[in-house]
């Protein structure tokens, strides 16, 4: 497996869908880079594929910080690695407070009308349950965690938030918690959660 090394420019390999209505540019304090709208967007709105070499946690584990920190769980255990340098798709970073989720493993689609120059950002509790990339959060958001780990999927609040935008192993352990009795909520919170 190839290591992707840190450079200033993404890469021109494709292996990410990206809409168009996308670009990658300058955030310095989100870690280098980071996706905006170039115009508005519609909320479910397909806005990256991504592409890669899937690994599993053993393997993740040898490989550089940097490929790491551009990979995203995919399943128990397996993690989609980027297969070459990080493309667009790879430098969506987290928020507290997003305006994408995900559709299936692999895909992310916005939750909401996203407005021209707005940053592109998911909370990474819809994908993360393992501790392969936890770090102090630096989104500033107003309902913001601080640390961003691999068992924040368990908190009731974002499951209640996020309902329906979860990676389909996390959503297997949410409704799992549920028939346990340690997770309970009900068509009114998911109401009050998405109102149309």
């Amino acid at each position: 497996m190839r290591v992707i090394h840190p450079q200033s420019e993404v890469s021109s390999c494709k292996t990410h869908f990206v809409s168009e209505k996308l670009i990658c540019r300058a955030r310095a304090e989100k870690g280098g880079l980071g996706v905006f709208a170039e115009t508005k967007i519609k909320s479910g709105e397909l806005l990256v594929i991504w592409g890669g070499v899937i690994t599993s946690f053993s393997e993740l584990k040898t490989i550089d910080q940097i490929s790491r920190r551009h990979s995203i769980q995919v399943e128990e255990g397996f993690y989609l690695v980027p297969q070459e340098s990080p493309e667009t798709g790879d430098f969506i970073n987290h928020s507290c407070n997003p305006n994408a989720g995900l559709s299936g493993q692999l895909a992310l689609v916005a939750i909401r009308d996203i407005g021209l120059g707005e940053e592109i950002c998911y909370d990474y509790a819809m994908s993360d349950g393992s501790p392969y990339d936890e770090f102090e959060c630096s989104c500033h958001s107003k309902n913001c965690r601080g640390r961003v780990t691999g068992n924040d999927w368990q908190i009731k609040d974002l499951q209640i938030r996020y309902a329906g935008y979860f990676s389909p192993y996390l959503q297997r352990r949410i409704v799992a918690q549920g028939k346990r009795g340690v997770v309970h909520f009900g068509l009114e919170d998911l109401m009050a959660a998405h109102p149309r």
